[in-house]
């Protein structure tokens, strides 16, 4: 008989005791022991505690390998039994054998009902044995009593990839929240504050009459008297700036959707701008074609949008341009627009818009712009690229890589309630008839119209190099852009999680042979290519890695596209489009096909629209980067290049707001004191 110390860490926030009986058992290489009892007077698991418990097995099963816990339900007297089941959140265990130091096992999940879970101990030496510095897959013990699941680990072992509709990333398998792993789900804490934020806004509307009604707008002037949420200060500087053609730009640079403007060395075909129509605002002593060869024209360019047919909204349809922009910016100037076409095809029904023409025109083009902005940054740079993109990756690293995995234990914190989100977003917003169907001409999603077509054709054109950020801006050309602070500072945090990341692989992996040979992780970057990719070769996206190089860079992009870039796209939404004439979610009357022939406020979405676009893009930021409040790493390397990591962002903070300190209107989507670690909302 070996008698074992076991020291366990109950978690701090609501709900996590437990009054539940648990037990553990050792598990070795000469076998497993019995189920243990863990066992003191009165309620051992409290929210918060960190107990001890003394118990003996009966045989000597060697070094402990694993720890198998197991909760099931107290026999409690029936007025004291809970109505519901009684689940627990352990932080971790700890066992100190009869000889030698004491092995930690990280958990921090919750056990719900009757459950076992079969725990590695934490250290990368335990988790994935050392030969000759090279990681190894896991040896399964000899003589266990019951087999162990493939990855013993997974904290959602029965994990299924789902087809939400073709032609986008698969997903988790699950119709509602309710059927998903405690694990996965909101916190009670974070789920009783969202609701509460979004209770909110629906009683203040509702108590102003305007969240069911469907006539339009009269006038700017009424738009304005119901704006009654709490202002911010960028909110406030578009509402006074959002007519002007500097801010118009502005916004390609840092507003919701700053990844779509380019270098224009060569004017598209079916763009036919002319001297005669950019000279007004180029000046004397240029020309287009002198500025085309001189790097100092931008184009952005809304083809996706091309063809798609648009939904009905209060039984009215809607409509969708697909414009082409060009800009331009003198050294040291703003950038500024020079013309705006609202199709892919040129011709007198297709009239190029300027800056030259009445101030009605031009600012219903420029509307029309900024709505094909709206469609494609919410369903492509934002939803697609960032909440279904990354689910798959989620997805497959619970599926193939064990807890103790190094690689599982750097990316978790990074995809916490990401899943949970989304199928919120699948059930709640994006379904027939759910609120997205209200406020945009794309409709909802999964009834096979328009928003399918859209990120369908979107994921075709994703690429690997899209996906990592020095890439992506190499390959618009646009290093050299002036007053582009979402590059700036995007290329700032890359470089922060790049040098962590490099130092996590570093302790890992010591030569490329090593990142080979780690089956487990070729398993998860060969999933990720067939179920977030579907196969698709000329994407780019890697279905193997061979080299310590290469697993920075795809470990770097996953985690930047989690945490800051979806930061930049998501966390401005409110500020930018609360004064709705800005980022308008969808238009009522059809593209113009001459000049002086619509009105702007007729096209605008209708009250209701407007005012349910109002509470969704509300929102309410939970953890910020570089957070890693879970110990998963008990080793000194890792956690001292988590402090390193920390540093680093909180140099590139004060960075940005030194700078911020000098503009007008000051970016601080990406400060990294409200980046968030992972996409939670």
């Amino acid at each position: 008989m070996s008698k074992y110390c076991v020291r366990v860490a109950t978690g701090t926030f609501l709900d996590s005791g437990t009054w539940d009986n648990v037990s553990v058992s050792l598990v070795g290489p000469a076998g497993e022991s019995p189920a243990l009892p863990l066992d003191n007077f009165g309620k051992d698991f409290s929210r918060g505690a960190v107990k001890d418990f003394e118990v003996t097995a009966p045989q000597d099963v060697g070094p402990v390998l694993l720890l198998r816990v197991h909760k099931a339900p107290r026999e409690l007297p029936l007025p004291l039994r809970p109505s519901i089941p009684d689940a627990w959140f352990c932080r971790w265990l700890q066992l100190t054998p009869p000889q030698g130091a004491p092995l930690r096992f990280p958990c921090y999940q919750w056990l719900e009902g009757v459950r076992s879970l079969v725990l590695r101990e934490g250290t990368g030496e335990a988790g994935h044995r050392l030969d000759g510095r090279v990681l190894v897959p896991f040896p399964v013990p000899q003589g266990v009593v019951q087999p162990l699941a493939p990855h013993c680990v997974c904290i959602a072992a029965l994990s299924r990839w789902s087809e939400y509709f073709p032609g986008i990333p698969r997903c988790l398998a699950a119709e509602s929240l309710k059927e998903l792993d405690p694990n996965l789900r909101y916190s009670i804490t974070k789920e009783i504050t969202q609701n509460i934020h979004f209770i909110s806004p629906n009683i203040a509307l509702k108590l102003k009459g305007l969240l069911d009604t469907q006539r339009p707008w009269r006038s700017l002037d009424e738009i304005q008297r119901s704006f009654i949420f709490p202002r911010s200060p960028v909110s406030e500087y578009v509402f006074e700036h959002w007519q002007e053609d500097a801010f118009f730009a502005y916004q390609f640079l840092n507003g919701l959707n700053p990844v779509l403007i380019r270098r224009c060395r060569c004017l598209p075909e079916n763009f036919p701008v002319t001297d005669a129509m950019v000279a007004p605002v180029l000046g004397p002593g240029t020309s287009l074609q002198a500025e085309l060869e001189s790097g100092s024209l931008y184009l952005v360019d809304h083809a996706i949008l091309s063809g798609l047919r648009s939904s009905d909204i209060n039984g009215r349809p809607q409509f969708v341009a697909a414009p082409l922009t060009l800009l331009h910016q003198r050294p040291g100037g703003p950038l500024l627009p020079l013309a705006i076409q609202l199709t892919q095809i040129p011709g007198p029904d297709s009239p190029i818009f300027l800056p030259s023409d009445s101030a009605e025109d031009w600012l219903l083009a420029k509307t029309w712009v900024r709505n094909s902005e709206f469609l494609v940054h919410e369903m492509v740079t934002h939803l697609l690229r960032t909440h279904f993109v990354m689910e798959a990756f989620f997805v497959s690293l619970l599926r193939q890589l064990p807890m103790c995995h190094p690689i599982f234990k750097l990316l978790l914190p990074h995809f916490r309630y990401t899943i949970y989100i989304n199928i919120q977003a699948r059930t709640d917003l994006f379904a027939p008839g759910k609120l997205l169907d209200q406020v945009r001409a794309l409709g909802g999603l999964g009834s096979g119209g328009l928003a399918e077509g859209l990120m369908a054709r979107a994921l075709e054109a994703v690429t690997y190099r899209s996906l990592c950020l020095p890439h992506q801006l190499a390959d618009r050309d646009i290093q050299d852009l002036a007053h582009y602070y979402y590059r700036d500072d995007a290329l700032r945090i890359w470089a922060a999680i790049e040098s962590f990341v490099s130092e996590i692989v570093g302790i890992y992996y010591p030569d490329d042979s090593a990142v080979s040979r780690d089956v487990e992780l070729q398993a998860w970057v060969r999933e990720i290519f067939q179920q977030g990719f579907l196969s698709c070769a000329s994407s780019g996206v890697p279905s193997s890695l061979d080299s310590c190089a290469g697993l920075i860079e795809y470990l770097t992009m996953v985690i930047f596209n989690c945490s800051a870039q979806h930061a930049a796209v998501n966390s401005g939404q409110f500020d930018f489009s609360a004064w709705m004439p800005n980022v308008p979610t969808t238009m009522r009357l059809p593209p113009p096909t001459s000049k002086g022939q619509t009105s702007l406020v007729a096209s605008l979405p209708e009250v209701n629209a407007t005012c349910h676009t109002l509470v969704l893009l509300s929102f309410c930021p939970q953890r910020r980067l570089g957070t890693y409040p879970d110990e998963h790493f008990t080793e000194e390397a890792p956690q001292r290049s988590i402090a390193t990591f920390q540093s680093r962002l909180a140099q590139v903070s004060r960075d940005i707001r030194e700078r911020n300190r000098d503009l007008e209107l000051p970016y601080t989507y990406l400060d990294p004191t409200v980046v968030e670690n992972s996409i939670a909302v």
